[in-house]
C-alpha cells in the first residue's frame, strides 16, 4: 500500500505557464528598451537633414534648393560649419558675399567680427541682438512679422522680387544715414534692411534678413522669394554659405551631455532609473501564492438592505431610494424582454410597453419620470414598479 506524501513533503516544480507569467514583465521591458534604440538611431540619423537653412538640407526647412540654383547660375557655393573653413573659402572679399545664420548663438563677439571681415557684402539671417550691435548697430529688432509684404524700396533684390512671404522677424532702422528699407508691415518695421557698413578692410554693405521663411525649400517658390534671395546672394561670384556649428566653440571642443544639461537633469535622470528599479523587482516578481484571509463578521445582504433603508429613510432620500429600486427593476425587466446589457432605458420602455399593452407614458412614469413627495408617493411607486415586472414576467412566460 503507498502512502501520498504530505503538503510538506510534496515538491512543487514551476510549470511552463507559470514561468512564462513572470518572465512576461522582463520580455516587454526589453522589447520596449529594443523599440527605444531604434527610434532614436532613426532620428540620430535624420539630425543632418532638419537643420534649418542648411544648404544641404533638402527638408521642407532647408535651403538645399536656393543653394543648387545659384551654383546653376555660376556662383560658387561653399558651405562652411565652422569659422576656419569660411576664411580658407573667403580668399577674396571684394568678390566674395558671406551668407551667415547663427541660431544657436556659437560664436562669440570676437568670432562674429572675424567672420563679417570676411567679404564685403554680409546677408545676416535673423540676426540677434548682439549679432546686429557688431554688424549693423543701426539695426534694432522690433518682434515677429507674418503675411504677404511688398517691396516698396529701391533696393534691386527686392523690386524685382515684388511680393515676398514676410513670415519671421522684423526689425527698424535707427540711425540718421542712407538705408534700404524694404519689406514694410507698420509702424516702421521692414523684414529687410541694407545698410552700408565698415568691415574692417572696406567699406561693404551689410542686408538684415528677417523674412528666414523666405529662404526655405518650403517657400523659395512662393511670390518673389526666390527673385529676392537669387538677388541678394548671387550679386558675388564667390558666396560663402557659413552656419556655425559646436566645431567654433571658444573650448574648441564640442560640449558634452553634462555642459549642456541644467543641474537639475542628472539628480531627476537618477531618481527616475531607480524608481525604474524598484517598480521592476516590485512587478517583476511574486513572493508566493495570494492567501485567503477569514473576515472577522460576516454581514448578511437583508441587513445591509434594512440599514441602507433606514439611512435613506432618515435623509429623507426618497427619489434616491426609489431610482436603487428602478435601477433594478430596469436591469430584470431588460433580460426578461432579452434586451442587451447596453440597451438604453428609452429602448426598456418601449419593449415593455410593447409585451404588456401599457402605454408608454404610464410605463416611463413609473420607470423614469415619477417623484415621490412623500412616504405614501414612494411606497405606491413601489407597488407599481413590482406589479409591471409581473406583468412583463407573466407576458414573456408561455401559458
Amino acid at each position: 500500500m503507498s502512502r501520498v506524501p504530505s503538503d510538506s513533503q510534496r515538491v512543487l516544480s514551476p510549470t511552463l505557464s507559470h514561468v512564462a507569467r513572470r518572465s512576461v514583465f522582463w520580455v516587454g521591458s526589453l522589447v520596449f528598451l529594443i523599440i527605444v534604440a531604434v527610434m532614436g538611431l532613426l532620428f540620430t540619423g535624420t539630425d543632418a537633414a532638419s537643420d534649418p537653412l542648411s544648404a544641404t538640407n533638402p527638408g521642407p526647412a532647408g535651403a538645399k534648393a536656393l543653394a543648387e540654383v545659384l551654383d546653376d547660375r555660376g556662383v560658387t557655393v561653399t558651405v562652411a560649419d565652422s569659422l576656419a573653413d569660411a576664411t580658407a573659402a573667403a580668399r577674396d572679399p571684394q568678390s566674395t558675399t558671406l551668407l551667415f545664420f547663427d541660431p544657436e548663438a556659437i560664436l562669440d563677439s570676437e568670432q562674429r567680427a572675424d567672420a563679417f571681415r570676411l567679404a564685403r557684402h554680409v546677408v545676416i539671417v535673423d540676426p540677434s541682438f548682439d549679432e546686429l550691435t557688431d554688424l549693423a548697430p543701426d539695426v534694432a529688432q522690433a518682434g515677429d512679422v507674418d503675411g504677404a509684404l511688398e517691396a516698396e524700396c529701391a533696393l534691386a533684390a527686392a523690386t524685382k522680387a515684388g511680393t515676398i512671404s514676410g513670415d519671421g522677424e522684423g526689425y527698424r532702422y535707427t540711425g540718421g544715414g542712407d538705408a534700404a528699407l524694404c519689406f514694410g508691415s507698420g509702424d516702421a518695421v521692414f523684414s529687410v534692411i541694407q545698410v552700408e557698413t565698415a568691415t574692417g578692410t572696406a567699406t561693404g554693405t551689410a542686408t538684415v534678413v528677417g523674412a528666414r521663411d523666405a529662404l526655405s525649400n518650403e517657400f523659395i517658390t512662393d511670390r518673389g522669394n526666390a527673385a529676392l534671395a537669387v538677388n541678394l546672394l548671387g550679386r558675388s561670384e564667390n558666396l560663402v554659405w557659413y552656419i556655425p556649428t559646436v566645431a567654433d566653440l571658444a573650448t574648441g571642443e564640442a560640449p558634452t551631455l553634462a555642459t549642456l544639461s541644467p543641474d537639475w537633469v542628472v539628480p531627476l535622470a537618477a531618481l527616475v532609473i531607480l524608481t525604474a528599479l524598484a517598480a521592476a523587482v516590485w512587478r517583476g516578481r511574486r513572493f508566493g501564492p495570494l492567501i485567503v484571509e477569514n473576515l472577522p463578521v460576516t454581514v448578511r445582504a437583508n441587513e445591509t438592505m434594512r440599514g441602507r433603508a433606514r439611512l435613506y429613510e432618515k435623509s429623507r432620500a426618497r427619489l434616491r431610494a426609489l431610482d436603487a429600486l428602478r435601477i433594478g427593476a430596469v436591469e430584470r425587466v431588460a433580460v426578461r424582454c432579452g434586451l442587451p446589457r447596453v440597451a438604453t432605458v428609452d429602448e426598456v420602455i418601449a419593449a415593455v410597453a410593447s409585451l404588456t399593452g401599457v402605454g408608454q407614458n404610464e410605463v416611463r412614469r413609473v420607470l423614469l419620470d415619477a417623484v415621490p413627495a412623500n412616504d405614501r408617493d414612494l411606497v405606491r411607486l413601489s407597488d407599481d414598479l413590482l406589479r409591471l415586472e409581473r406583468a412583463v414576467a407573466a407576458s414573456v412566460i408561455p401559458h
